[in-house]
């Protein structure tokens, strides 16, 4: 594939549903949270969808858990699918053809409502318990360590030069 370089198609401009997260591997999981949150609590929205492809799956289904986690009472419904890729590669030297290779990718989507959704779904799960459930500012500081102070590097100079009598 060294001889081809891929050949970016414009994308279908699709308007995003506004309790609608599309999420990707790069994305911090603390921010998706948060804004999952905030659509929430504090927009006065009454259902998210987590979308996500390919490797984000898992990092989507972590998400929803820790969502379910902060926020009382949500039901969800999880979906899962597959879609077909289709990539254009040209080629960078003479003679060669062009490819068109298409991927069957996996595909989830997890809707979190406070409404009651449709028991008799197959990826229906009903809300925690209350017990299971911490309000989200208990989570302010996360728990998590501080970074350990700045030490010096491991470059070459060791613990100084022995010194001859």
């Amino acid at each position: 594939m060294d001889r081809y370089q891929r050949v970016e198609k414009p994308k279908a401009e699709i308007p995003i549903i506004e309790n609608e997260i599309r999420i990707t591997t790069q994305g911090r999981i603390r921010n998706y949270i948060t804004y999952a949150a905030t659509l929430l609590l504090e927009k006065g929205s009454n259902e998210i969808v987590l979308k996500a492809m390919g490797r984000a799956i898992n990092k989507t289904v972590m998400i929803a858990e820790l969502i379910k986690r902060r926020v009382a009472d949500l039901h969800q419904i999880t979906s899962i699918g597959s879609t077909d890729i289709t990539d254009m590669w040209e080629p960078l030297e003479e003679g060669l053809l062009p490819l068109e290779i298409t991927r069957h990718v996996s595909m989830i989507t997890v809707t979190l409502s406070k409404k009651e959704l449709d028991m008799s779904s197959t990826g229906y799960q009903p809300p925690l318990q209350a017990d299971q459930v911490k309000p989200l500012n208990e989570y302010e500081d996360d728990g998590a360590p501080e970074p350990p102070p700045k030490t010096r590097g491991r470059g070459r100079g060791g613990r100084g030069r022995i010194r001859a009598k």
